[in-house]
């Protein structure tokens, strides 16, 4: 089969080239699936440059963790599919590829009224969302959350989750630029419960608190620079859950445990590719109830900034490089 492959094992965007793969073979319990259009996430550029520590089922030499095709071979004792289901699904690597096998219990059917653009733009990081918001640190109806990198996948994923799934209070989130203030307006629905802070001209803290007395849960991807303020804004027995730590993972000057004492904090930190296959099913069960049917009646939007053949896949990985996407980078699997 073709798929995508790095030059030398790891290396910048340049070295990413189609070239060729046994095509895997389903066993008992797994699916094959033909391959339609695969998401891009920033763990592939982290994957890519082998800055990416891999669990142990995931490809060493395909990049990918989320897609949506068609089965085209069921395993043994696989019930629920069979070949010709339209599915989409998360898996631990190797969805830039023509092929890839999946157990069955990480794939779900694909809705007739979600696209495979859509779908496969789906899984990674409405998962992840999923599992911050309902239940690694699950935010109650009426409650305020901070969402940063709210241009994100996940962000904008989350942000419609606070919204429209649990009914928060006052959801606030952090973008780059006016471009993703804008387009994030158009997320709500609600305008007096979203609030969309530029961190380039506003400060955020001084922002919350214009609003706000501060926020019961904020979801973080940065790290260090964020640490002060956002413990600065959390209510008493508020969360603070991080995602990923892009400006670094040391505390910062001036950092003091007295308020995690005193408000009673939690700070508890996450990834999804790392857990075991059971986990993931339950959380894609979990998606599929609560989830899902938002997005199928369009209260919630999957948002696709652009879609590249997969020939294009380093003008894609440059893309999201230089931040430039406000949603999903999808990729189409073209012959």
């Amino acid at each position: 089969m073709k798929c995508v492959l790095i030059k030398d094992g790891t290396g910048p965007a340049e070295n990413l080239y189609l070239g060729e793969e046994k095509t895997p073979e389903p066993t008992k319990g797994q699916v094959q699936v033909k391959i339609t259009a695969f998401g891009m996430n920033r763990m592939d550029l982290l994957q890519r440059e082998g800055k990416y520590p891999l669990p142990p089922q995931a490809s060493k030499t395909i990049l990918g963790v989320e897609y949506s095709g068609v089965i085209s071979k069921v395993g043994e004792g696989v019930e629920e599919f069979k070949e010709g289901d339209e599915v989409f699904g998360l898996t631990y690597g190797g969805a830039y590829a023509e092929y890839i096998v999946s157990p069955a219990s990480m794939v779900l059917k694909k809705p007739h009224d979600l696209g495979w653009i859509e779908a496969a733009g789906v899984p990674e990081v409405w998962m992840t969302a999923t599992q911050a918001l309902l239940l690694e640190a699950p935010l109650k109806k009426g409650q305020n959350v901070l969402i940063h990198a709210g241009a994100s996948g996940v962000g904008i994923a989350a942000i419609q989750i606070a919204l429209h799934v649990i009914g928060a209070n006052k959801v606030f989130t952090t973008c780059g630029s006016d471009e993703k203030v804008a387009a994030l307006n158009k997320l709500g629905h609600a305008a007096d419960r979203l609030h969309v802070i530029n961190y380039r001209t506003q400060n955020f803290e001084e922002e919350v608190k214009k609003h706000a007395d501060g926020v019961d849960l904020i979801i973080d991807f940065i790290g260090q620079n964020y640490y002060n303020q956002n413990i600065n804004l959390l209510r008493r027995d508020g969360t603070l859950y991080y995602l990923a730590f892009m400006s670094g993972a040391s505390f910062p000057e001036g950092a003091s445990l007295g308020p995690l004492l005193f408000k009673r904090l939690t700070v508890k930190g996450s990834t999804l590719r790392s857990r075991d296959e059971k986990y993931q099913h339950d959380l894609l069960q979990i998606f599929k109830e609560k989830v899902l049917p938002g997005i199928l009646s369009k209260e919630m939007k999957v948002v696709i900034h652009e879609v590249y053949p997969w020939s294009k896949v380093i003008e894609a990985h440059k893309d999201m490089e230089a931040n430039k996407n406000s949603g999903k980078l999808v990729l189409e699997v073209k012959e």
